[in-house]
């Protein structure tokens, strides 16, 4: 698994699930950093379609956490909205990831949630497609 990959499927996991999967792996890591751990306004970028021109929609409220394990690999989370534990956890997830601890079960952890979320989006769409009307125009 890529490594934007892991951070899209850790960043869009149920907060509680990853809270406690994060926990789990803090068990097999010595010692951790918080460099940073806070939550601040950012501005969401957005690409207009037809002209492809960037541009920001707004500013959205984003928790963003920074680990160190051991003194030498980090790791970063960031969530939408104000869960500081939300963002750590993914920070750790990160960090573990990139140091080689518990990869395999890291990688699992994000597949599963990966395969969640895609059933869930095919849900939607298919619900979506369900409101659809065909119109005839003379």
């Amino acid at each position: 698994m890529d490594h934007p990959t892991l951070l899209t499927a850790l960043t869009q996991a149920p907060a509680a699930a990853l809270k406690r999967f994060a926990d789990e792996v803090l068990a097999d890591i010595r010692r951790i950093e918080v460099i940073e751990n806070r939550v601040g306004l950012t501005m969401w970028p957005m690409r207009d379609p037809v002209h492809g021109a960037d541009f920001f929609l707004g500013e959205v409220l984003m928790a963003e956490a920074r680990v160190r394990l051991g003194g030498e690999v980090e790791g970063y989370g960031a969530c939408l909205g104000r869960d500081v534990e939300q963002a750590l956890g993914i920070a750790v997830l990160d960090a573990a990831w990139r140091g080689g601890i518990a990869t395999r079960r890291i990688e699992e952890f994000a597949a599963d949630q990966a395969l969640i979320q895609a059933e869930a989006d095919q849900r939607l769409l298919r619900q979506v497609e369900a409101t659809r009307i065909a119109l005839e125009t003379f």
